[in-house]
């Protein structure tokens, strides 16, 4: 029998009172507290991490190396989610949660770098160089073209790009720095971002990925996908959100029409019986057309889900049953395709990504090879040995698109319009934030912390002030790097197997996974820190 120490146990429970009383003081953490690290934590960014005002997703804590989706040089700036409209935003938010003027000037030095970064033609590229056009296109033609699977930056178009909501994100931060004070040193750049969305338009209401359009970096089986019309990575839905928010704030009345239109351009791309789905994109014969060497000519079960889900959206802005009419069919094709079971060559994914034009067999996209000079990507009927970075079967809820299908269709028309945005021209004012609880999954570097469910909005708060060190920063573990640039990679075939992995050999520079990242600084956890420590103050001042 072991006999406990009575002493022992007192200092136990001691020291648990202790621990809790110290809990429950770290949870009542006084709004100056929050202030002062939401404050610090902005100043290191500001001035510590920032070239220019411009922002990347992750550094090294000596600034040696740091990244967007790629590794950037440090006079680069990323606009992609979560980059430097991101943390502008973040800087408007916290403006309004404290009032406090610091953060409107840091906003409108992020603007400043904005304004760089814009293109002549009023979009955005992924990336800006500070130290200019001659060195971004060296990075392009290193870094970039060797990034094997991150084939949009292997070649350097000089023009801008809807892709990954860079251009659209961008101009929503313009848009709502312009409407807090109406300064109209903004509203030059906020016009030619309106401009670019109208100018890039096609006719028929869709829009190309990149514009100025350009025809110079072809596929080995099609033209340069770049022109094509476009449903990947949202870009009609969030150029359509973007407009609608210039219509209902500023009162622009000329964008109403391209809204409408761009509508239109969702019933007119989906393919007809037997396959009546979409695409990721098309050429302007509403062809479905192959982008990438892993986005086969094909349709694309996601977008066809996410589509359904737009027009949806539509008929509760426009109460015109033309936007639910072809979505049934839609919903039965998806049903008919769903894996009977879910096999371990499927990974758990519910649907084939991609779809074969014509006989609905079911397409899987593979690699070999070790680097952009050897490897090659190519298209097969065989599921299994997926790739790693762009999986060919996803998961897809066709129940949860039938259930909110069905609750629009029970809706009349004045029903489904009480609250559209096309009625209000010029009446309504932006949400006052735009990003808490919002930190875009494009970053791979940054991972949630996953806070236990017992834990208080001011518990977490109160771990955060604590969390914070001497320098100003969260440390935040650094789950992806990249192969440093060594030059043009051996032509030779590579006898290791990199079919299933995130990366080639040393030669690649797109970014893998570690096991044992080291710790830095992430924006995108400065971002969702700061949005837990703004729900906070509202909590506070709410009570």
């Amino acid at each position: 029998m072991r006999i406990i120490n009575p002493n022992f146990s007192r200092c136990i429970f001691i020291l648990i009172s202790l621990l809790l009383s110290l809990r429950l003081f770290a949870a009542e953490a006084a709004p100056e507290k929050i202030y002062k690290t939401m404050k610090t934590a902005s100043q290191f960014m500001l001035e510590k991490a920032s070239y220019r005002g411009g922002f990347v997703w992750s550094y090294l804590p000596d600034f040696s190396r740091q990244w967007g989706e790629l590794e950037a040089r440090r006079s680069m700036i990323w606009m992609q989610p979560p980059g430097t409209a991101s943390v502008g935003h973040l800087f408007l938010d916290a403006y309004h949660a404290t009032g406090d003027e610091f953060y409107y000037t840091a906003a409108e030095r992020v603007a400043g770098a904005i304004i760089y970064a814009q293109h002549p033609s009023g979009g955005w590229n992924y990336v800006a160089d500070f130290n200019g056009e001659a060195s971004l296109k060296d990075w392009y033609a290193t870094i970039g073209k060797s990034a094997w699977r991150l084939e949009e930056f292997q070649h350097y178009y000089g023009n801008a790009t809807f892709d990954d909501v860079g251009t659209a994100e961008a101009a929503k931060f313009l848009l709502r720095l312009y409407v807090e004070k109406l300064d109209p040193k903004y509203r030059p750049a906020l016009t030619k971002a309106i401009d670019f969305m109208l100018d890039s338009q096609y006719p028929i209401g869709g829009w190309p990925q990149r514009f100025p359009l350009m025809h110079d970096h072809p596929a080995k089986d099609h033209a340069d996908y770049s022109s094509f019309i476009t449903f990947n990575d949202d870009v009609a839905a969030e150029n359509i959100d973007f407009l609608l928010m210039c219509y209902q704030v500023l009162g622009e009345a000329r964008v109403r029409e391209p809204v409408i239109r761009a509508m239109n351009s969702f019933l007119v791309t989906q393919m007809g019986q037997p396959q009546p789905g979409w695409a990721l994109q098309y050429t302007l014969e509403l062809v479905p057309a192959g982008a990438r060497s892993y986005e086969p000519k094909s349709l694309h079960t996601p977008t066809t889900a996410e589509n359904i889900q737009q027009l949806i959206k539509f008929y509760r802005m426009t109460g015109e049953t033309k936007f639910l009419a072809p979505i049934p069919a839609a919903l039965d094709w998806l049903e008919s395709l769903q894996f009977a079971t879910h096999k371990p060559e499927y990974e758990g994914r519910s649907h084939p990504s991609f779809i074969e034009l014509g006989t609905n067999r079911s397409l899987f996209t593979h690699r070999r090879g070790a680097n952009v000079s050897n490897g090659e990507y190519y298209v097969d009927y065989t599921p299994g040995n997926m790739l790693a970075h762009y999986k060919s079967a996803s998961i897809i809820n066709v129940a949860k698109l039938r259930a909110d299908y069905q609750d629009a269709l029970a809706l009349t028309p004045d029903q489904a319009t009480a609250n559209s945005p096309l009625k209000a021209m010029g009446e309504i004012v932006l949400p006052r934030y735009f990003t808490l609880g919002k930190v875009s999954v494009s970053d791979l570097n940054f991972r949630a912390q996953k806070m236990p469910v017992a834990d208080s909005l001011a518990e977490q708060a109160a771990a955060l002030v604590a969390e914070l060190n001497q320098q100003g920063y969260w440390p935040t573990p650094l789950y992806y790097t990249t192969n440093p640039y060594k030059g043009n990679a051996p032509i030779t075939r590579a006898t290791n197997d990199y079919a299933a992995t995130m990366v080639g050999d040393e030669w690649d520079t797109s970014p893998y996974p570690v096991n044992n990242p080291v710790k830095g600084i992430s924006t995108g956890a400065y971002i969702k820190n700061m949005g837990v420590l703004i729900q906070y103050l509202q909590q506070q001042s709410a009570q």
